[in-house]
């Protein structure tokens, strides 16, 4: 879901690295030195998940992981998307540099809003409640990030109103497919490592 270089308004993009740079100054702030590797490991995973991506018009379809990181993280996954977003600017010319705050908002937004909403459903002791919540999790986390690519186009210029539309259509595989992904993935951790999941809420 990389927006290229080169679409967006100096607006949009002045507007995106304000709220990208609030966002990162609350998350680093919130992470604990002991949260280090779980932030790296997720900043990795989004890393090489978004690696493989298809273009569509000016952005593209490719896996985010951004709800699994917001359960997770919380507000931390704001540094761990823009260092994940900023080397593939750099390495892979993925997105870029202007659009590196934009970028940020559009994955990093819906991982907070899903901790939100999600984070104590996902820590119920009702497995059943919990996975289900973490397949809407990862869900409604690419369709905001969707929708938020769809404001960032419209709000450059209203005749991008047709590759929004297609942007938010052609990531419905990707929506179903992060869904499960994020409740494998809260299934698993509710196995061998639930302090991650318990333990997370409220410090994000």
């Amino acid at each position: 879901m990389h927006i290229s270089e080169g679409v967006l308004s100096a607006p949009v993009l002045v507007t995106g690295a304000a709220l990208a740079a609030v966002g990162v100054s609350v998350g680093l702030k919130k992470i604990d030195y002991e949260k280090i590797p779980h932030v790296a490991v997720l900043s990795s995973a989004f890393f090489v998940a978004s690696l493989i991506h298809v273009p569509v018009g000016p952005s593209s379809v490719h896996l985010i992981l951004n709800g699994i990181n917001g359960v997770l993280l919380g507000w931390s996954c704001f540094p761990a998307i823009l260092v994940a977003l900023a080397l593939q600017a750099i390495l892979f010319q993925f997105g870029g540099i202007t659009v590196l705050g934009v970028n940020t908002v559009t994955m990093a937004l819906p991982g907070v809003i899903c901790y939100y909403l999600f984070a104590r459903l996902v820590n119920q002791q009702k497995g059943g409640l919990s996975l289900v919540a973490a397949f809407a999790c990862g869900f409604l986390a690419v369709l905001c990030s969707g929708i938020l690519v769809a404001i960032s186009l419209l709000f450059t210029e209203e005749s991008f109103m047709s590759v929004a539309k297609l942007i938010i259509l052609a990531h419905v595989p990707v929506m179903i497919i992060e869904g499960i992904i994020t409740l494998f993935c809260v299934a698993f951790l509710r196995r061998v490592k639930p302090e991650l999941l318990g333990g997370i809420y409220g410090k994000g």
